[in-house]
């Protein structure tokens, strides 16, 4: 059984969905790849007590890793990705290259960048710290906007 909450965050509203509470969907508004809104379930405002907690945290400056329990629904090659993306560090990014070598498969950026693109979980699944080859930013669902500004944010800029 899936429930929803939506929080505030810096970057806009965000939507924190549980399957038999454990999260496994975080979506902010105009998200490319978000799922319909019906898809969420029923809203439980009481069951994201930790994720929320985590998330002011993080947004405060406070924490660099996120440890709330996640449930990453997606294929095994997707699992993996998403999986090696908590890998990196917060202020930190890597290349879509860089992934698809770590996991074993240099030929597979695009494959990576792919599922890097459906992380049903943004922020804490941090798919906003990978980047292109030559540095520059690209492709992120929540909008290149918002990717910078957590860039910029996790290095230590102003986040307003």
């Amino acid at each position: 059984m899936k429930q929803h909450t939506v929080t505030d965050s810096p970057y806009g509203p965000l939507t924190l969905v549980a399957e038999d509470g454990v999260l496994c969907g975080l979506y902010m508004s105009d998200q490319r790849h978000r799922p319909a809104e019906e898809t969420f379930g029923t809203r439980d405002d009481t069951l994201f007590g930790e994720a929320e907690e985590q998330l002011k945290a993080y947004f405060a400056g406070d924490l660099k890793e996120f440890t709330v329990p996640l449930r990453l629904n997606g294929t095994p090659f997707q699992r993996a990705v998403w999986e090696e993306l908590r890998r990196i560090p917060y202020g930190e990014t890597r290349t879509y290259g860089r992934l698809a070598d770590t996991l074993g498969t240099p030929t597979a950026s695009r494959a990576v960048g792919l599922a890097n693109g459906r992380n049903p979980i943004g922020i804490i699944v941090p798919c906003h710290r990978v980047i292109g080859a030559n540095g520059s930013l690209t492709g992120y669902g929540g909008g290149l906007e918002r990717k910078q500004r957590l860039l910029d944010f996790e290095r230590g800029a102003a986040l307003f």
